[in-house]
């Protein structure tokens, strides 16, 4: 059939045929029927169906017609059999055509696809049981391929799957295909060509389940009881022995795990809220998971999955650190067995914990006393049942005395030293790690820490490594007393730096620094005795690991953790300490991408730890200019550090950098968040507040936009407020500056100075309100205040105003005293203490030091609020004499008045 010449006839024959009129109709259908057998018909048909711009109507007959002719003469022995070419052009064609937009069309062609799989799915299984092996692959790849497809369709291509026969049918034809495809391994062997491509498909088949699953879980609950029969009868009893393999296992474990814990599945707490789909969900749950079942998935999943295996058991001696180490965390119980059976473990326990607590709470009981060192068996047992009860923790805690069975039990058992025994030692102290955050008394600590203390020399390297994690766990707990650990301290440490030089792999080196961090962070100050051998190892290791790059993540947070131990002292690590926040910072570097989050947080504790500048620590600064061009994540913590550079030295900062960070802010200013604007103003806030002279002449680029943004009446509050601040520590503390900034603006808005003046003013005291601080309430009152006296006949009609701000400061920093009945500013600050600590409080940085400092000479400190309203209404008084000033204090409300006056009174 002429493909180009025949398209049209066969177009213009399904529209005919599609007619109500049955002169037309009845010609066109015995013509379509005579074409059914002429090579090249399907291939027009699937064209025509192909074209979304023809009539619904013609191409759903084509559709049609395409199906049952498939059906038809699709299989080789057929009498008028498609040619193999034909076929192929068919697949192809059809492949390309997953956006249909018409349902039914849809159907149609998902119809074939199923098709084209149960007939490779026959070949195949014919061809395997004939023993030709070389025809089967043909068959199961062509298999594998029209399965792909169909799993695409059936979880991506209906909106209501459930109501699609064909779906369900399919789906359900799923159990049986995969049950017949397991009987096919037991048949061929392990060595068989097809071993590998079978094994694939068969899970290809579970992925089809828990993607349905996963995607349309309402859909799915026709099919739960046939699924958990299937999972649970191939992973839980012996009809999985000799054909089962751990990868299908793992997605049998998956497919329970989903349907156990799906929320769809799950009741409301009030009934009556229930969805009916939940109900009927939970009512084939309940039905399957009955007490028997429960109890045998329970006790296999303990006594058999989580047995240690021999390969496991070869790595623990071969390679102890892989054992140790080995991943379980993230998405990894999707994959590996062994995190699969205890996430598994883990669900079911907590859904059915009424029935398998007493099933676990008796395997204990069976196991309690010492185990015979010569039975591996039983050592086997006992580790997993350990294992269980650690896992299970939140669920046993009404039923489990765990200080008890650590004082009758399990200490004696970590007090066997037999090496066999190095089993039970290493899950008994993984055990306690599991349970110091449910239920350990911490009297019992001390205890533990001498336990610590003993497993961190035993002879055996997996031991030794999770005695340390045990340790992380114990020291990072809520309940931890730096007092009770200080006694074992120097020993613990000294042990967990040995473990570090003695292992070798970058996983577990990795490990022992974040338990050595973990540990650093809890005691702060008092690790400083016993950290000089660490402080030699670290730079060692660093060079080591340049080629690791999460591990020198690890050293970083290592020494964070030390620099905030070391306070001051840790300028004694510069030399070392200052090349590695140069490279972690520096984004020319290719590591940058790894280390710059931790590098920049180690910067900027150096900084916040510093006692003075070093031209060192000042040239690493040349970094941030590219850091804030990033405009990242991690812009605040950039912040922070130019911050704390302002602290430490801002004379020498602001001469070396001020330029360009002026033009970076600049750069930022044009395109950045409402709460970054902020961020860059707070710079420039504590730079005038550290030094309002050199602060003012450095930023004085950035000061003209703040003017403006005052003046036009800025709408986002905390910008206000922080544009407020600005200025109110120019003309506060530096008012010539004030006076040539004024002018500038004048000449910028062609505006008088003074009446420009009486716009700020009159918007400072508009948009007080938007200022919540109380530090900087009273800086608006202390600056506005500052511009008295005046005869100035804008700031006298604005005097009312000004007025206003100072009694609403008064109210906001005077308390009084209840005896005296007298005002005092509670802001005010006379000399520095040393605050009392207890071992739990961190000590104040010494830049917490150096803020403190600095506060006893900012004027919102050392200026009482009080004295300096009464002063400079004194001196307006003195200015204006007292009929002028009266008139003056008549623009102001009454009650305003009378309030002032009770602030001001005994002055």
């Amino acid at each position: 059939m002429d493909m180009d010449s025949a398209s049209s006839v066969v177009l213009q024959a399904l529209t005919q045929a599609t007619s109500q009129d049955t002169a037309v109709l009845k010609p066109a259908e015995e013509q379509l029927r005579q074409w059914e057998t002429q090579p090249g018909f399907y291939s027009v048909l699937l064209n025509i169906f192909n074209n979304h711009m023809l009539d619904v109507n013609v191409r759903w007959l084509a559709v049609l017609y395409f199906k049952n002719g498939i059906d038809r003469y699709w299989r080789r022995v057929a009498p008028h059999a498609l040619s193999e070419e034909e076929k192929t052009s068919l697949r192809a064609g059809l492949i390309t055509n997953f956006n249909e937009p018409v349902n039914q069309l849809a159907s149609g062609i998902y119809s074939f696809a199923c098709s084209l799989w149960s007939h490779h799915t026959d070949c195949f299984l014919q061809q395997i049981y004939a023993r030709d092996e070389a025809a089967a692959l043909s068959s199961l790849e062509r298999t594998l391929l029209s399965l792909k497809v169909l799993r695409k369709l059936t979880v991506h291509g209906f909106q209501e799957p459930q109501q699609n026969m064909e779906v369900m049918g399919f789906l359900n034809a799923v159990f049986e295909r995969l049950k017949q495809f397991l009987e096919c391994c037991r048949q061929i062997g392990s060595d068989s060509t097809c071993r590998e491509k079978l094994e694939k498909m068969i899970i290809l088949y579970t992925k089809v389940l828990l993607d349905f699953l996963e995607y349309h879980p309402c859909a799915f609950i026709p099919l739960i009881q046939r699924s958990l029969e299937f999972a649970v009868s191939y992973v839980f009893t012996p009809a999985g022995e000799g054909v089962t393999f751990e990868r299908f296992i793992v997605q049998c474990m998956n497919l329970i795990k989903m349907i156990v814990k799906n929320d769809a599945y799950k009741p409301a707490k009030n009934i009556d809220d229930s969805k009916p789909e939940s109900l009927e969900a939970h009512k084939i749950k309940t039905a399957f998971f009955t007490h028997p079942t429960l109890t045998e998935i329970g006790r296999r999943l303990v006594s058999h999955y989580f047995l240690l295996t021999e390969e496991e058991l070869a790595m623990w001696e071969e390679d102890p650190e892989s054992f140790a180490v080995e991943e379980t965390g993230g998405d990894s119980w999707k994959y590996s067995l062994r995190p699969c059976t205890e996430v598994l473990f883990l669900d079911i326990f907590h859904n059915y914990s009424q029935t398998l607590t007493p099933v676990l709470l008796d395997m204990v009981q069976n196991l309690q006393g010492p185990t015979n060192v010569e039975d591996p068996v039983q050592l086997l047992m006992k580790d997993a049942v350990y294992n269980a009860v650690g896992l299970a923790a939140y669920e046993l805690f009404d039923n489990v005395d765990f200080d008890q069975w650590f004082k009758n039990q399990l200490l004696g058992e970590l007090q066997v030293s037999h090496h066999r025994y190095k089993l039970i030692r290493r899950r008994v102290i993984w055990l306690i790690g599991q349970w110091i955050s449910v239920k350990f008394k911490s009297d019992l600590r001390p205890l533990l820490y001498e336990v610590i203390l003993t497993l961190m020399q035993d002879p055996d390297l997996v031991v030794r490594i999770e005695t340390a994690t045990t340790l992380k766990l114990t020291v990072d707990d809520f309940e931890f007393r730096t007092e009770q650990f200080l006694p074992y301290l120097e020993s613990i440490f000294g042990l967990l730096f040995q473990l570090l030089q003695q292992v070798t792999e970058c996983d577990t080196k990795m490990q022992v620094l974040h338990v050595i961090s973990c540990v650093i962070e809890r005691v702060n100050i008092q690790i400083r005795p016993y950290v000089g051998c660490l402080v030699q190892y670290l730079p060692l290791l660093w060079k080591q690991s340049e080629e690791h790059n999460m591990l020198r993540c690890a050293i970083l947070t290592t020494l964070i953790h030390l620099v905030q131990g070391l306070g001051a002292e840790s300028k004694n690590l510069y030399p070392f300490l200052l090349p590695v926040i140069q490279l972690s910072t520096d984004v020319s570097q290719p590591p940058h991408v790894y280390l710059l989050e931790d590098g920049l947080e180690l910067w900027l504790v150096t900084l916040e730890n510093s006692p003075a500048i070093t031209p060192e620590l000042l040239r690493i600064f040349q970094n941030m200019s590219a850091l804030l061009e990033l405009s990242s994540e991690n812009l605040r913590t950039c912040f922070q550090i130019v911050n704390a550079y302002i602290y430490l030295s801002a004379t020498e900062f602001l001469q070396n950098y001020a330029e360009s960070l002026c033009r970076s802010f600049c750069d930022l200013l044009k395109d950045i968040t409402n709460e970054g604007q902020v961020q860059v103003l707070k710079v420039v806030e504590i730079a005038l507040k550290v030094s309002p002279i050199l602060g003012a002449h450095m930023f004085q680029p950035l000061l003209p936009a703040v003017f403006r943004g005052i003046v036009d009446g800025e709408r986002y509050p905390v910008v206000m407020s922080t544009y407020l601040g600005i200025m109110g520590r120019v003309l506060l503390q530096n008012s010539s500056f004030f006076s040539t900034l004024l002018t500038q603006m004048a000449s910028e808005c062609s505006q008088e100075m003074d009446l420009l003046l009486g716009s700020v003013i009159e918007m400072w005291v508009d948009r007080m309100d938007n200022i919540t601080q109380p530090e900087r309430r009273k800086l608006s009152s202390l600056a506005l205040l500052s511009l008295l006296p005046s005869d100035n006949s804008v700031i006298q009609d604005k005097f009312c105003g000004i007025i206003n701000i100072c009694v609403e400061a008064l109210h906001d920093v005077m308390t009084e005293d209840p005896e005296t009945g007298t005002f005092k500013d509670c802001m005010l600050m006379s000399h520095f203490e040393e605050p009392k600590l207890s071992d739990d409080e961190e000590p104040p940085t010494e830049q917490d030091k150096r803020k403190k400092l600095l506060a006893l000479e900012d004027p919102v400190h050392s200026v009482s609020l009080q004295q300096f309203v009464y002063e400079k209404l004194k001196a307006q008084q003195a200015l204006m004499g007292d009929q002028g000033f009266g008139v003056l204090m008549e623009t102001v409300d009454t009650e305003l008045v009378r309030q002032l006056q009770e602030f001001l009174q005994g002055l």
